[in-house]
């Protein structure tokens, strides 16, 4: 097979196309044939060096995708077959025509649903998902402060509290994205201008505060705490704009409000899980009540391109690389 690799830490320029052996099934299993592969940041870290990979060079990144089982172990679920189509969200070595999964990582996928959908909405998706059903249970009519509203987990949050009922206020980083947080369903749609906060409180009934700030930018920690009432809560799930500060648990006590940490690893705890929250995502996507954006698609072999095109900033939605 061939897989997008790189021997060494670096910039775009690293990333080689390749030819690789195939990988062999193995007890507990699959080997799936990648249709679609979702490029994220953490891609791009890994490509840099900033988080440690096991095993020898070359190495291939990735870890989210969709495709087919090309094969699969003697003994393994009943549920899956040859030839059946899949996704993941936590795979990896996933920039590859061919990826080893555990079986349990596998969801498979509704006829409705594309490869290019799934593989544009996995990880973000069920990022999403969760933050809204276990980190802040959104109730109806709550207004809910969402940082970096056109981003990948941002849009889809968007969407997700109207889903749920719920006021998305955005958070947005130029004019253009501002429009397309509106667009999305978002109640209003701020600029990080200085004063942020209270504009976000001048929103809500009687000026007290959002119920619940979304907040995987870091550095905004302390401003997401200004903009939520007495007695509400932040959900702290990524430090995209730098560390955050730290919290003086006396203000907590204070003002009755609450921090949240978020990571999807820690709810992912299963196959049911994943199958289950798949199967919400899923539903809301082939209801038309939440609308997966993809950017732009770039052929794997064309990686380097696609990590230049991420690091640039300037995309709207999820870059897929497609083998072949």
């Amino acid at each position: 097979m061939r897989a997008l690799t790189f021997s060494r830490f670096g910039g775009p320029e690293v990333l080689e196309w390749r030819e690789v052996p195939d990988p062999s099934p193995a007890a507990g299993h699959a080997v799936v044939r990648t249709r679609a592969i979702g490029l994220n940041f953490a891609d791009v870290y890994r490509r840099r060096g900033a988080y440690h990979l096991a095993g020898q060079p070359p190495y291939i990144a990735g870890y989210e995708a969709a495709g087919v089982i090309e094969s699969i172990a003697p003994g393994g679920p009943t549920d899956l077959r040859h030839g059946q189509r899949v996704a993941f969200a936590d795979v990896p070595f996933a920039n590859a025509e061919l990826v080893l999964a555990p079986v349990d990582r596998l969801v498979p996928l509704p006829d409705e649903v594309s490869f290019e959908t799934a593989a544009a909405s996995m990880l973000q998706g069920l990022t999403a998902q969760y933050l809204t059903a276990d980190s802040h249970p959104l109730a109806a009519g709550e207004r809910a402060v969402v940082h970096s509203a056109a981003g990948g987990v941002g849009s889809l949050l968007v969407q997700i509290c109207r889903v749920r009922g719920a006021v998305p206020l955005a958070l947005v980083s130029s004019e253009s994205k501002r429009a397309l947080a509106l667009e999305l369903g978002a109640e209003a749609a701020l600029t990080y201008e200085p004063g942020w906060p209270d504009a976000i409180r001048r929103l809500t009934p009687g000026g007290r505060g959002a119920d619940v700030a979304f907040d995987a930018v870091g550095r905004t920690l302390m401003d997401s705490f200004a903009a939520v009432r007495t007695g509400g809560h932040v959900v702290f799930y990524g430090m995209a704009g730098g560390d955050p500060p730290h919290v003086d648990p006396r203000m907590l006590m204070d003002t009755s409000k609450r921090l949240t940490g978020g990571d999807l690893w820690n709810v992912l705890t299963s196959g049911a899980e994943r199958v289950r929250r798949s199967a919400e995502l899923f539903g809301w996507i082939r209801s038309g009540r939440v609308k997966v954006s993809i950017w732009k698609t770039f052929p794997l072999s064309q990686g380097a391109e696609a990590h230049r095109a991420l690091e640039g900033r300037g995309t709207t939605g999820k870059i897929l690389l497609i083998p072949g």
